[in-house]
């Protein structure tokens, strides 16, 4: 929608070092007040780390996972029928330029995001496909 974004994440399963991640949300704001950057969407992911441990900020892809725990079948305490997501597969691409290798190497991953997944390099692909 055209207002600039950012979703800070602090990367681990039991975090830790939570002022390290607001650090880097003030100093991103701050810079973002102060030279009023593009309409970003920004998905920045924080090593939990303390701040004196962070090798500095990558601009990265996002990487992929491998598929996801299965999704369980529960009951609310309402009696309601709830499904409860299984948590995310391990990393299946996490090389060098992805968002899991800048985390590793305890760097900040900044990733800018689109939400139009179009694929729009197969748009003309797809539509010989159909005409065929």
């Amino acid at each position: 929608l055209g207002i600039p974004s950012i979703a800070i994440s602090l990367a681990s399963k039991a975090a830790r070092h939570f002022e390290t991640a607001s650090q880097i949300a003030i100093d991103l704001v701050l810079r973002h007040a102060r030279e009023r950057a593009g309409p970003w969407l920004l998905n920045v992911n924080v090593p939990d780390v303390p701040p004196s441990d962070l090798a500095g900020m990558a601009i990265t892809r996002l990487g992929r996972r491998h598929k996801a725990e299965d999704t369980i079948r529960m009951q609310s305490p309402r009696g309601e029928t709830v499904y409860w997501v299984g948590a995310a597969g391990p990393a299946a691409d996490a090389g060098e330029g992805t968002d899991f290798h800048a985390v590793a190497t305890n760097r900040v991953s900044v990733t800018p995001l689109q939400i139009d997944l179009t694929n729009r390099d197969q748009m003309s692909g797809v539509a010989e496909w159909l005409v065929r």
